[in-house]
């Protein structure tokens, strides 16, 4: 089985990467993915009681006080009483339990109007709606944090800070003052005591968690190896050199934690946009239920101002709808009977009904909520090679400390140089700055992609659209709008036109090809009666064949007939677009003719993306001139159609060969195979289940304009990950470098360690601020 645990108390990403390494060796244990940012891990095995027990164990013992427990369900269902307030509720009493830990909280509201924890709220018109950070609330009763969302995280978060803050300023005026009387006043034994509160202050943490560490065997975390530094700083009288190090770490720390819970917001923003209740018609009535009630078939009312619950189709009404949070649109879509709505968006005007089309936990919102949160889980290659590098780094180090120290006082005699030298190497020796930094970019480009509608459905999938060469692209309802319309219909022998398009109508009907879907709509809008196939299935790639009436049909394409031996007579051109041709008992009985329109966004999401150096091809299963013809308009460097689902496998493998890797964009159920072929597929989420589950990314807009924005985030974060692989390397071997040439200098082993951490941790989460309209 696999299941996710949260992890709490885990304050470092370098034991976290050993307690995965430790359970992943376990007996039983296939496999296990440490999720830092979300202090989660998923493992996969053989897991009861007692190799959960171990499981604990083993933890404990890499880094003390951690809890790997089975996440509550429960956890975020919190008992209010609200009573007659009009904008926010959270004025509760929280109990938060460890770093991250989400427990029941108990809420008590009265009367209060809007001021709640300092987040930012958009409060419309509700009556106690509460608790979602970034969170737009309309016309709601009590609907206050029953999904799964980082709100008590945020709280636990923000009083984590202020518990550290006023130690930290208290700890950094008396250091000052030590430095002042050591320095200027020359009083020494003042001075050493004011620094030994100043270091107390300070490290208090440090030397706990180091005591906690020996007694369960850990020698060699960030807290014993920082203690041990220090400490001997101390005793060799560089008392500023000491403090220095311990202030710097902590500052280090609070910036990890903000950057991390900064990250994680983002990235949980989609969690928060589920709604916990909705108004569902019972017997007669609306009445408001838990959304996790809601079953397919249920109708809904969605009230000016509220988030719709779940996916479905308008049954009554018309209004505006803000889709923004789902698919990062800015203007809002109108919506009529008959249109389909995905759950998280907003109503903005009037209220309306709707028919669920998926229960809540299955629709659209709990989808990209899930994959994403769950995203950060897969690991991408450079992900690995920095785990694989922190198991050499910190031992390397170390014994380069030991033979410096030893060898150094050997050869000149100046013990205490020599030491304090060792000293500086180990205050390096903790790799936590690569550990968090990479993985930590990576996590941000996925919650920053989620903000503008794309789904990465791992940092894998970031890392292979950063390498990306070759973006290949379907035409229909990818580079097209795939809203066919019939413009011409031609009939052989005695047979009418209204006759055919029954025909081909009734047989079109089990197909959800937008050129099936076109012709049905067709006959519909005439008035044309369709009928139900007495036999009938789907050829993928060329048609339809059937049983109607008594008669064998086939409706589909050239390649269809020409299968079945079926003489195509000559018939007069009618301009661009998808033939269907329609045989009655292997005879031609006319051809139906339904054309496309390119997206408005298509040539010039195309231009970008060639101007960004990468090579653009679409393949289509259309016919030959109607490719080239859209290939003209839309501008890629090749295009070609009449392709087989295994011929577009073939022509993006030679693509490959040619030009490097490649994105292959589609959105059809016959894409799924060249989407799971290429080096990262991508899928509009107007497309079928199965191309939306076998492809890499998912964009919840269907225009191409979103496939150059993919790109501009992943190399951005490819990018990043690099420079502070790069940086954090560079300046750790120049510290290296120095203290073997006999010149230690602590200040900068603490820039090393702390500072570069604090500069690789902001240069990651730099990506949040990454816009649609400007990914650069």
């Amino acid at each position: 089985m696999e299941k996710t645990y949260e992890i709490r108390n885990l304050g470092c990403a370098h034991c976290g990467g050993k307690i995965e390494e430790a359970i992943r060796n376990l007996d039983g244990i296939e496999d296990a993915v440490l999720n830092f940012p979300m202090r989660k891990i998923r493992i996969k095995g053989n897991i009861n009681d007692s190799m959960l027990e171990e499981i604990n164990r083993i933890a404990n013992k890499i880094e003390a006080g951690v809890v790997i427990a089975v996440p509550d369900s429960k956890k975020n269902k919190h008992t209010s009483e609200h009573h007659h307030h009009n904008g926010e509720c959270c004025g509760h009493d929280h109990e938060n339990h460890h770093d991250g830990d989400c427990c029941g909280h108990e809420h008590g509201h009265h009367h209060h109007d809007s001021d709640c924890c300092g987040h930012n709220h958009e409060h419309h018109h509700h009556d106690g709606d509460c608790c979602g950070h970034d969170h737009e609330h309309h016309h709601h009763d009590c609907d206050c944090c029953s999904h799964e969302h980082e709100h008590n995280h945020s709280h636990e978060h923000e009083k984590n800070i202020s518990k550290q803050i006023i130690p930290l300023i208290v700890g950094i005026i008396i250091f000052i003052a030590a430095v002042a009387v050591h320095h200027l006043l020359d009083i020494k034994p003042v001075s050493l005591i004011l620094f030994a509160v100043a270091y107390l202050l300070l490290g208090y943490n440090i030397i706990i968690n180091t005591f906690k560490n020996i007694r369960s065997g850990n020698f060699f975390d960030e807290n014993f190896l920082m203690t041990v530094a220090t400490v001997g700083a101390f005793i060799l009288g560089e008392y500023t050199e000491a403090v220095g190090v311990v202030l710097f770490f902590k500052i280090g720390e609070m910036f990890e934690d903000i950057a991390v819970a900064r990250s994680r917001k983002a990235i949980t923003a989609a969690a928060d946009l589920k709604v916990d209740e909705a108004e569902v018609l019972r017997n007669g009535e609306f009445v408001r239920i838990d959304a996790d009630d809601i079953e397919i078939g249920d109708i809904l009312r969605i009230k000016t101002g509220e988030r719709i619950a779940a996916d479905g189709i308008v049954e009554s009404g018309n209004s505006r709808i803000d889709t923004s949070a789902v698919n990062g649109e800015p203007v809002p879509a109108s919506v009529h009977i008959g249109d389909s709505v995905l759950s998280g968006c907003i109503n903005l005007a009037d209220t309306f009904t709707l028919r669920a089309t998926a229960p809540a936990s299955e629709s659209m919102i709990s989808r990209i909520a899930q994959a994403v949160e769950n995203a950060s889980s897969e690991k991408p290659k450079i992900d690995r090679f920095i785990t694989r590098f922190s198991k050499v780094y910190t031992p390397f180090v170390i014994a380069a400390a030991f033979l410096t120290a030893v060898l150094g006082s050997l050869i000149t005699g100046d013990i205490q140089k020599w030491i304090y030298s060792a000293l500086t190497f180990l205050v390096i020796s903790c790799p936590c700055a690569l550990v968090l930094s990479v993985p930590l970019a990576y996590f941000s480009g996925i919650g920053a992609a989620s903000k503008m509608g794309i789904l990465f459905k791992g940092g894998e999938s970031i890392e292979a659209l950063g390498k990306v060469k070759a973006i290949v692209f379907d035409k229909t309802g990818t580079l097209t709008n795939g809203s066919f319309t019939v413009t011409n219909i031609r009939t052989v022998g005695n047979i009418s036109e209204n006759e055919l398009m029954r025909i081909c109508g009734s047989c079109e009907q089990i197909s959800s090809h937008p050129v099936a879907e076109s012709i049905t709509a067709e006959c519909t809008e005439q008035g044309i009666p369709l009928t139900v196939p007495e036999k009938s299935g789907e050829l993928a790639g060329r048609g339809i064949y059937a049983v109607l009436d008594g008669k064998n049909i086939l409706c589909g394409n050239e390649k269809l007939m020409n299968e079945k031996n079926i003489i195509i007579p000559d018939m007069p051109e009618a301009g661009i677009g998808s033939v269907v041709y329609v045989a009655v008992d292997n005879s031609i009985a006319g051809r139906i003719i339904v054309s496309d329109s390119v997206k408005k966004t298509s040539a010039a999401a195309v231009s970008k993306l060639k101007d960004m150096g990468l090579y653009t091809s679409m393949l289509t299963g259309d016919k030959t001139e109607n490719a080239e013809a859209a290939g003209r308009i839309i501008g890629v460097d090749y295009a070609a159609g009449g392709l087989m689902p295994e011929d577009k496998l073939n022509e993006l493998n030679k693509i490959r060969s040619q030009k490097g890797a490649v994105m292959f964009v589609g959105d059809g159920i016959n894409d799924a195979p060249v989407l799971a072929g290429a080096d990262i597929g991508g899928a509009m989420q107007t497309g079928s289940d199965l191309a939306l589950e076998a492809a890499d990314a998912v964009f919840m807009s269907s225009e191409p304009e979103s496939v150059v924005s993919a790109k501009k985030i992943a190399d951005k974060t490819l990018r990043i990950s690099y420079q502070n692989i790069i940086f954090a390397l560079a300046v750790k071997a120049l510290v290296l470098i120095l203290g073997i040439m006999g010149h230690p200098n602590m200040w900068l082993a603490v820039f090393a360690d702390s500072g570069t951490a604090m500069l690789l941790i902001l240069n990651s989460i730099r990506i949040l601020n990454t816009r649609r309209k400007n990914t650069n």
